[in-house]
């Protein structure tokens, strides 16, 4: 008999670039990718952690190269996106994953600048690096973005208002996005962690990390970094030809938990 299925859920041979990729979400989603054969474009702002991933990567018989790459920079935008599509004949995956977090209330003496940044890094450059990346995913013939945003999006936390900001922002952005571009075969969807052990979280003790579990979150834990990543692999497979617009807490239960 005959398969049902006709749609692949393979991405071997395409091309995806992942920004923050040096570290947590972002090195696991380009690990992930790597490991379903995809190339992978490793940016970040940190040359020496570029290279390491990309090491990691090719040592374990992936395909991927690294770029320095501020994505705030207009110029380091444009250059490195010129240079992926040099290297592999296209794009087909963008992955917005940078990120920044500071905790601060809204009378603090530099709350302007701080706020500035937030929106710069995690709004503002996902949507100018789209516009870049945007004319080589429409030749993909099935572009796919991916936006991380986070939980607190959803809801919020005293003192991350810049934060919490710019992620309802990139919620916004994705749906507005994946309504323009409906009709051209690129889909635009959002991931949004809730706790996860990354960089940003190292710094909160273990005790307070497992109280805030038992509290909060359905599956009592802190995420892995690969967990986030595979929600973000799901999004961008050909399969996923008819999701769009979407947002995807990955977030172990917690934005549905009312106690």
């Amino acid at each position: 008999m005959p398969r049902l299925s006709k749609l692949s859920r393979s991405i071997a041979g395409k091309t995806a670039l992942v920004t923050g990729a040096a570290s947590g979400m972002g090195r696991a989603t380009a690990h992930l990718f790597a490991d379903e054969g995809a190339h992978v474009a490793v940016t970040d702002l940190d040359a020496d952690k570029v290279a390491r991933v990309v090491e990691e990567i090719t040592a374990a018989g992936g395909s991927a190269a690294g770029w320095v790459l501020d994505v705030s920079s207009a110029a380091q935008r444009e250059q490195v996106v010129s240079e992926i599509v040099a290297r592999w004949g296209g794009l087909d995956i963008l992955v917005n994953n940078a990120g920044i977090s500071r905790q601060l209330d809204l009378d603090a003496e530099d709350y302007v600048a701080v706020w500035n940044k937030h929106l710069d890094v995690l709004l503002t450059a996902q949507v100018m690096l789209i516009r870049v990346c945007m004319p080589h995913l429409l030749k993909s013939g099935g572009g796919r973005i991916v936006n991380i945003a986070s939980t607190e999006g959803l809801g919020a936390t005293r003192g991350f208002s810049p934060y919490t900001a710019a992620k309802t922002g990139v919620i916004g952005l994705t749906r507005s996005l994946a309504v323009e571009f409906g009709t051209r075969n690129v889909t635009v969807n959002c991931i949004c962690p809730g706790p996860i052990n990354t960089g940003m979280t190292a710094e909160i003790p273990d005790n307070a990390k497992a109280e805030f579990a038992r509290r909060r979150v359905a599956l009592k834990r802190y995420a892995e970094p690969e967990e986030v990543a595979h929600g973000t692999l799901n999004f961008v497979l050909p399969a996923a030809q008819y999701i769009t617009g979407q947002v995807l807490a990955v977030d172990g239960g917690l934005t549905v938990r009312n106690a």
